[in-house]
Parts: C-alpha cells; sequence; structure tokens
C-alpha cells in the first residue's frame, strides 16, 4: 500500500512541476486574474460553476473570494451556482438539467463580469451551454479544464487546460489553480 500512495502522489507533484514550468500556463492564469481584478473594480463579480468535483470547486473558489483567503479584505463578489438545490431542481425540472446554469447566469450575469466554468472533460453540457450565454451576454468566459480543453476551449476568451486525461490528477491542479488566482486576486483587490 505505501508504493502505490508515493505512486499517486509523485504522479500529482510531477503533473504540478509540469504546470508551474510552463510558461502559457502562467500566461493563461495571469490572464484571468487581471480580467477577474478588471471586472471587480468596475461593479463586476465572479460567476462560477461545475457539475460532482467541479461543483465543489466552483464553491470552493466563491467561497475564497466572498470570505477570505490569506488576508483581511473587503469581501469579493462572487457565487457558485451550485448551491442553491431549489434553483437547480426547479430549473431542471422546468426547462432540462442543461439549462441549470446558463438559466442562472441569465438572470445574475451582467455585462462584465467573470463567467467561470469548470470541466475535467471540456464537455459537460450543462457548462457549455452556460458559456455560450455568457458569450452572448458579453461576460468574460473562463473554462478550467483538461487536456484538450474539449469543446469550452473554443468557447472561452482564457483556457486553462490542465495536461492530463486523469480526472483525480486534473482536480487537483484546479484546485492549486483555483488557490494561485485566489492569491493574486487578493493581493491586487485590497
Amino acid at each position: 500500500m505505501e508504493n502505490k500512495i508515493k505512486k499517486i502522489l509523485l504522479e500529482s507533484a510531477k503533473l504540478s512541476a509540469t504546470l508551474a514550468n510552463d510558461p502559457k500556463v502562467s500566461r493563461v492564469i495571469g490572464k484571468i486574474t487581471q480580467d477577474i481584478v478588471k471586472s471587480l473594480r468596475n461593479g463586476g463579480k465572479v460567476i462560477v460553476f461545475g457539475n460532482g468535483g467541479s461543483a465543489a470547486d466552483s464553491q470552493h473558489f466563491a467561497c475564497e473570494l466572498i470570505g477570505r483567503f490569506k488576508r483581511q479584505r473587503r469581501s469579493i463578489p462572487a457565487i457558485a451556482l451550485t448551491t442553491n438545490a431549489a434553483t437547480l431542481t426547479a430549473i431542471a425540472n422546468d426547462y432540462n438539467f442543461n439549462a441549470i446554469f446558463s438559466r442562472q447566469v441569465c438572470g445574475l450575469g451582467k455585462r462584465g463580469d467573470v463567467a467561470i466554468g469548470i470541466s475535467t472533460s471540456g464537455n459537460s453540457q450543462n457548462v457549455l451551454e452556460a458559456i455560450k450565454k455568457a458569450n452572448k451576454l458579453k461576460l468574460v468566459t473562463v473554462g478550467i479544464t483538461g487536456k484538450s480543453g474539449g469543446k469550452l476551449k473554443p468557447l472561452c476568451k482564457h483556457a486553462l487546460c490542465v495536461p492530463s486525461s486523469d480526472v483525480p490528477r486534473i482536480q487537483e491542479l484546479h484546485a492549486i489553480a483555483i488557490h494561485v488566482i485566489a492569491e493574486l486576486v487578493e493581493e491586487f483587490c485590497q
């Protein structure tokens, strides 16, 4: 068992090092951060969404901004579209499951806000629909996804694609990227 544990931890560390040494990743994270800061300075907000583990990542990201990450500061406006069970089930029932995020983006999003869709495959239909709606409403669109970026990548202004097809490793790197962005946003939005 110890060998298996070590193997898993080393796989994660190797992928993290690959990401850290890729200048394209730093540029994308920098651009995402700049657009979030610009939106916030102009009265905007961050809207985050995804399914399953990505739903949890969405909530994690929003709470780091609304609460605090590392320092005391003003609350940063952010919302995870995954948290209101009544809204999610009503939209799924009255429309369909693919509309659960796009309908909320339509009601909550405004020009200049940042919409962040998280999907390990980049092919979650409800995430794609929300990003399409966000583009129509002139929100800044960001995809956080896996290796190929799937159908999500070409729909987004910025796409952060973790270079892996292994869902657990992708999710681990998504959490790191979320922390990097939260720390930078916090630093520049004092």
